[in-house]
């Protein structure tokens, strides 16, 4: 959406706050909650009918998974923010010609699986189970997809993942949160029912959810890369991450921005996990 659009949405919720604070703020999360793009393109379909494809069901909605076979570790993939899995392309032939077992899925709400609302703890539900039926041992998450991922750890406890990679991930949902009310210009009143709302419908308040505070407990090997100049997700994140992951080690790169697709990018990540 352009910036006229989203400031007029922002300020028609402002106004419903001085009627309902919680209405407002039900408005505001069910939009955050939206992806507006991130659907398949015919182009990239005929990329993913080169996997084994298959549906599983969590929570009444379908969750679409590809798979390329191979002989060596597991690895599961999880995209981003209005993206899906095709977004992998060029990471899934490096790996397809190291004989690694590769999965990868679409998110609630992305790709060709079913919901319209997606969030970071649903993400982390079908990583889970994904990763425990596929028995993955590296999971590779990019930007909200890594956030997830070490949501998945912490609640579910994925037994076989022995490394995790994190690209431009995001190191707590209060940043993201923030973020997102800056951009939409939402009043104090939204701001806080917001934060009330997540407290009612999830039991903790936003800043509970800190993935680089949940990164303490994960014993898996970590990698975690971002780029310095990353507008989407600041390169502070990634700090906090390296400051609490102490089984970790942090690439910062210059010139990829968020989206970190790059051969520099994923001969980290092969030497990662070759090692």
């Amino acid at each position: 959406m352009n910036n006229r659009i989203v400031k007029a949405i922002g300020n028609s919720i402002n106004f419903v706050s001085y009627f309902s604070s919680y209405y407002a703020a039900h408005l505001a999360i069910n939009l955050f909650s939206r992806p507006q793009k991130g659907k398949t393109k015919i182009s990239e379909s005929k990329f993913l009918n080169t996997s084994i494809k298959e549906a599983l069901t969590i929570n009444n909605f379908s969750i679409m998974t590809y798979r390329w076979t191979g002989t060596k570790d597991t690895v599961l993939l999880a995209h981003g923010w209005e993206s899906n899995a095709s977004r992998w392309k060029n990471l899934i032939e490096l790996l397809k010609s190291n004989n690694y077992n590769i999965v990868a899925l679409d998110a609630p709400a992305h790709g060709n699986s079913g919901s319209k609302l997606f969030n970071a703890l649903m993400y982390s539900e079908c990583i889970s189970m994904v990763a425990k039926k596929f028995n993955a041992n590296i999971i590779v998450g990019h930007s909200v997809g890594g956030m997830a991922s070490i949501f998945a750890q912490k609640n579910h406890h994925i037994q076989s993942l022995n490394k995790l990679v994190l690209l431009g991930a995001p190191a707590d949902f209060l940043g993201v949160f923030n973020r997102y009310e800056k951009m939409m210009g939402y009043n104090a009143k939204v701001s806080n029912a917001m934060h009330k709302y997540v407290l009612k419908h999830y039991n903790h308040l936003p800043e509970y959810f800190s993935a680089a505070n949940f990164s303490k407990e994960i014993k898996a090997k970590g990698l975690i890369i971002h780029d310095k100049k990353d507008r989407i997700i600041p390169f502070k994140d990634a700090l906090k991450y390296k400051e609490n992951y102490k089984n970790s080690e942090l690439i910062s790169t210059r010139g990829q921005g968020h989206g970190l697709k790059s051969e520099q990018v994923y001969e980290h990540i092969l030497e990662f996990l070759n090692a």
